[in-house]
């Protein structure tokens, strides 16, 4: 085994999801959503939120106002900002005075660090530039501020000009900067590159941190190489937001400090948090969580091949590096073409059913190959799943009949309109119902839930949430198989229904009436 790094005295997880997250494209946080996810930030524990540029940006401004109302238990609130101008002064500058005026104890400020940078964007010279740090960092803690320094694109400053980017690092912590955090601005840095880089601007005295973007693939592993340099501060965003490829992904660097190292990064029961809070920033993001994200994404823990199965009937960890429950996450056993009897019995047994029998699983299991060869995928389809289960053991009790259907498009006055006709009995009572929509799905699925209802009233909240459709043989052309699933939500929970066929409204039926079935007996029968 290898020797791991000590944990520092004092360490921070330091979160900028606010801030450098937020410049992600097609990302957009409200004040509402930033204070939504401070929210869940500190009910996780991380030991920073950066909410933002006061002064630079009117939402940040308004964030900061709006901030101190949370009532933070666990984090602790920073503003973002940068050096004073060249030629000017810290204490006359105005978005210097922004930081200040936003009320937090901490304060972090971006200063240039790569002298082309400093010469060519800044427009002035080398020396000017330490003494934008020093007014800077200086006048901050005359105002009882703690102030971090993020010395942007260090390390490509360290390459050209090794003595001045060190310079940068000293001058910061000579000023009184707490940390200096150094920056992968570009994300060009590799991990074996980092130790000798952090090594070198740890001999300054500072306390150091690190700021990675993940251009190379390697945020998180550049982060980890550096806390084992020696750092003792990290940043990185939720779900490894950012611009371009985005940052060093916090729901990542987190457990692998806590469960790789051993350090105390979080509280137990705060990373048992760690895959809800992942997923409710997403939400709040309107962003789609990533089902292959380490740790936290729904695939982290998902097995297929039946191999696998039959070890962790014998020991779940066998196929696990860690027990997803100390992030929060579940194994998941997915049913495919290429699953064994040991899948259907792991994947039975999570749904509620002894399928100990070898015999009756093996036959199960037959079956689902049989279907997957048809086109179906079960993968991604539990709802479908269980009810063929349920059809197998012969426990299907499907809470209406359908007699018949049917569904047209025809064009009136310039418009399409497509109408369905549902004919099924549900509690005794034989229903007929027509009804439009703005495409044939929608309007069986209309007609559908109008013929319900009289029954079971609760189907006008079912919500269908999402609607996918895969052409299965393409060379086939237009008489290919479609596979369509259906995702739909009901008081809190999501259920996914498959349906194939030789068009994709055969198709669509299936896995539209599937998941009305499925819900109205996983959920108004009790």
């Amino acid at each position: 085994m290898p020797t791991l790094p000590v944990q520092p005295a004092e360490f921070h997880v330091f979160d900028t999801s606010l801030r450098d997250g937020a410049q992600q494209e097609g990302l957009h946080l409200s004040v509402p959503d930033k204070l939504k996810i401070a929210g869940y930030l500190d009910e996780l524990g991380v030991t920073f939120i950066e909410g933002g540029w006061p002064g630079a940006n009117p939402n940040d401004t308004e964030f900061f106002k709006q901030a101190a109302q949370l009532g933070l238990q666990r984090s602790k609130l920073v503003a973002f900002g940068a050096t004073r101008k060249a030629g000017a002064k810290a204490s006359e500058d105005a978005l210097t005075q922004a930081l200040v005026d936003a009320g937090t104890d901490y304060i972090c400020i971006v200063a240039k660090s790569h002298d082309e940078h400093v010469t060519r964007a800044l427009r002035t010279t080398l020396e000017e530039n330490l003494e934008m740090v020093t007014d800077t960092v200086q006048y901050l803690r005359s105002q009882g501020k703690h102030v971090f320094v993020d010395c942007e694109h260090f390390f490509d400053g360290y390459r050209a000009n090794p003595e001045y980017a060190i310079k940068v690092v000293q001058t910061a912590h000579d000023a009184g900067a707490e940390v200096v955090v150094l920056c992968d601005t570009n994300g060009g840095m590799l991990p074996s590159w980092m130790g000798e880089v952090v090594e070198a601007a740890a001999a300054t005295g500072a306390n150091l941190g690190i700021h990675c973007h993940n251009d190379t693939a390697c945020a998180v592993a550049n982060t980890i190489a550096a806390v084992e340099a020696g750092v003792m501060h990290v940043q990185g965003t939720f779900n490894g937001y950012g611009e371009r490829t985005g940052n060093a992904d916090l729901s990542a660097v987190i457990p692998n400090l806590q469960l790789k190292f051993g350090w105390d990064v979080l509280p137990a029961v705060q990373l048992a948090d760690l895959t809800r809070v992942a997923h409710a920033i997403a939400l709040v993001a309107h962003q789609p969580l990533l089902g292959r994200q380490p740790y936290v994404g729904q695939s982290s823990f998902a097995h297929k091949a039946g191999l696998h199965a039959s070890a962790i009937k014998v020991d779940e960890n066998l196929y696990q590096h860690i027990d997803p429950a100390l992030v929060g996450n579940d194994m998941r056993m997915l049913i495919s073409d290429m699953a064994g009897r040991a899948n259907i019995q792991i994947k039975g047994e999570q749904l509620g059913f002894d399928l100990a029998d070898r015999e009756q699983a093996a036959s199960i299991t037959e079956v689902v190959k049989a279907r997957e060869a048809e086109g179906y995928s079960y993968e991604s389809a539990d709802a479908s799943f269980e009810m063929l289960l349920r059809q197998q053991l012969g426990m299907l009790d499907l809470p209406f009949e359908v007699h018949s259907w049917r569904v047209f498009t025809e064009e009136r006055h310039g418009e399409n309109i497509s109408e369905a006709t549902v004919k099924l009995t549900a509690k005794d009572v034989r229903q007929m119902v027509v009804g439009e929509g703005n495409g044939p799905v929608n309007a069986l699925d209309g007609a559908l839930r109008a013929a319900l209802i009289p029954a079971f009233p609760h189907v006008a909240d079912f919500e269908l949430t999402d609607y996918r459709v895969r052409i299965l043989d393409e060379g086939y052309g237009t008489d290919a198989t479609v596979r369509t699933l259906i995702d739909t939500s009901f008081d809190g929970h999501t259920w996914t229904t498959v349906g194939v066929g030789t068009n994709v409204i055969e198709a669509s039926w299936e896995a539209l009436s599937d998941a009305l079935a499925y819900g109205i007996m996983t959920h108004l029968r009790h």
